[in-house]
């Protein structure tokens, strides 16, 4: 296995995208430079899609074109998910529609999750498919759950239609040899969702990992949770599957715990968070015969670790227990350079009609603005490639 990754190769990385493509990323990072305007955009957004105003089509060629796959998972395998599978990225179709509330939402959400699981066991470009225990549950409920406290005929009714749209999904993905993805909560609700992904794990992981869990880095709790989860499948004789994610709800962990007046679960610091990643991923690939991975990250030295840790442990590029995973429109010197070298690498592929995802852009736009530098590196690489094609 050979070391020479170049992540600065943003020949490799961008020789997807046409010259336009590319100027119009450069046009969204700037933009995502100014905090106030991303602040402000859901507001304004939401205020003219209600009041009918023509922008649908602006925020179809936008925005929702850079990091999403199209509005139905026909759209994004013909336009997204094929174009990537030429250059030896997957993709993990994500229906990212939130803000779900009803039980006819959440069968709704059932059936496009089972249409997910379909469409990627016919497909070898999607590896994965991918759902949040949300998107088949009201929120307020889980965090009854995650209390304990006492739930009335009705919630033990409609908790255990939750219980049982999980495992359908999960029988499914097994059935169809698909691996599939349990996403992480925020911290007030994830003790129902870890309890359910045991339970797929333990029911469906005997021969190998299928079902996966995710842990949240950015917890000061989550390495030592993730050992014990190691010893429970041991004990229990199932594969673990991890997603290994650095986190996505920091500033309202941080905003909630001051508000209610509890220690908050975030690490103090984003040195803290890297140092437990980066040990996260060095103990799994320790225990590989036990624990599957994907480590979703757009950080590049934790990416250049787990290669170095593959490296060191003679752990082939291509060994599917071990898998990269970024987000659409995001890290492309990333997922195009580890490709390359033939290494398991996947984009998650968020999809779903416009005006639904809207929530979804906007954090992620959030999120390239509060990642220190994560917006200034986008537009570094892809004014690199700029330069370089022009010459």
């Amino acid at each position: 296995m050979s070391l020479n990754l170049d992540i600065e190769n943003t020949e490799i990385a961008f020789k997807s995208k046409s010259n336009f493509d590319l100027k119009m990323s450069k046009m969204l990072f700037k933009v995502f430079e100014f905090k106030t305007l991303v602040t402000k955009g859901p507001l304004l957004v939401n205020g003219a899609l209600k009041l009918g105003l023509p922008i649908r089509g602006i925020l179809k060629k936008t925005i929702f074109n850079q990091f999403c796959g199209g509005e139905t998972i026909e759209e994004c395998v013909d336009k997204t998910i094929s174009g990537l599978a030429e250059y030896n990225v997957g993709s993990i179709l994500d229906y990212s529609v939130e803000g779900l509330t009803t039980e006819e939402d959440y069968d709704k959400a059932f059936i496009e999750l089972s249409k997910v699981i379909e469409e990627s066991k016919s497909n070898p470009a999607i590896p994965f498919a991918v759902f949040k225990v949300t998107a088949l549950a009201n929120f307020s409920l889980l965090e009854k759950v995650h209390h304990k406290d006492a739930l009335t005929a009705d919630e033990l009714e409609e908790f255990n239609r939750v219980k049982s749209r999980v495992k359908r999904l999960c029988a499914q993905a097994y059935e169809g040899d698909v691996r599939i993805l349990i996403d992480a909560e925020e911290s007030w609700i994830q003790a129902p969702v870890d309890s359910l992904a045991v339970e797929m794990m333990h029911e469906y992981n005997k021969e190998k990992a299928i079902v996966y869990n995710t842990i949240q880095m950015y917890r000061h709790d989550r390495l030592g949770f993730l050992k014990e989860q190691h010893h429970l499948a041991i004990n229990d004789g199932y594969f673990l599957g991890l997603k290994i994610v650095r986190g996505a709800y920091m500033e309202k962990e941080r905003a909630r715990a001051t508000a209610k007046g509890y220690p908050s679960p975030i690490q103090k610091n984003k040195e803290a968070t890297d140092r437990d990643y980066d040990l996260a991923l060095e103990y799994c690939l320790e225990n590989i015969n036990d624990i599957s991975i994907i480590a979703g990250s757009h950080n590049e030295k934790s990416t250049l670790n787990l290669v170095r840790l593959m490296h060191e442990r003679t752990v082939s590029a291509d060994d599917e227990r071990v898998e990269f995973a970024q987000l659409l429109g995001m890290s492309d010197n990333l997922s195009f350079n580890l490709a390359y070298h033939n290494y398991k690498v996947a984009k998650y592929v968020p999809y779903g009609p416009v005006e639904a995802v809207m929530p979804y852009l906007f954090r992620r736009a959030d999120e390239n603005t509060s990642i220190a530098g994560q917006a200034s590196r986008e537009l570094q690489l892809i004014e690199k490639e700029i330069s370089r094609r022009s010459h």
